[in-house]
């Protein structure tokens, strides 16, 4: 992955930067029409999230979380890219940033895609055998607890309407919720080697 900028995945090679925010990008290009008219496509880039399962010994650290334009939520350790940053650098940013913990033990899990117009890549981590370093340095936008709950706790945040992550990740724990198999592989990726 290029050190400099995060790849736009998605968007075709003659799409152009229209506008550029903090968090979206708009970009548009000329498409073909079956007819052969051109028209003008647009879509909407988002800077990648990570989410970390971090592990603390057999838990996991967990966040209750409220932003000024949300109620409280419940979710695992996240973040957003920054440009310049590779998604596990981010994720190792947002770690240090929100909980003081490190980790020297990470294994991406799962990395996803999400919407068709809106394009917003989403990456999973484990972070095993974390250790708290320092405080937690928080934007002045976060309110953030965390703590540690079992991986039983985790399953059922599947259940819990104020969790705040995507329904990839949902389903894959709705499926260990019900499936032992599959409750038993999501185990051993988190604390196993």
């Amino acid at each position: 992955m290029d050190k400099k900028n995060i790849p736009r995945k998605g968007l075709p090679e003659n799409a152009k930067l229209v506008f550029k925010g903090v968090i979206f990008e708009v970009w548009q290009w000329e498409q073909k029409m079956f007819d052969g008219t051109n028209a003008t496509f647009e879509k909407v880039w988002r800077f990648p999230t990570v989410e970390i399962i971090a592990t603390v010994g057999d838990k996991i650290l967990f966040e209750k979380q409220t932003q000024p334009d949300r109620d409280e939520t419940v979710n695992l350790v996240s973040g957003r890219g920054d440009e310049g940053e590779t998604p596990l650098e981010s994720a190792k940013r947002e770690l240090l940033e929100e909980t003081g913990y490190i980790s020297d033990n990470w294994n991406l899990i799962l990395e996803h895609q999400m919407g068709t117009k809106v394009l917003h890549d989403i990456y999973y981590y484990v972070a095993k055998d974390c250790r708290k370093i320092q405080e937690p340095n928080l934007d002045a936008g976060e309110k953030i607890e965390t703590k540690l709950i079992t991986f039983e706790e985790l399953i059922d945040l599947s259940q819990n309407p104020r969790f705040w992550v995507a329904s990839q990740f949902v389903n894959i724990l709705t499926e260990a919720r019900y499936d032992e198999k599959k409750k038993e592989n999501l185990r051993k990726s988190i604390f196993e080697e």
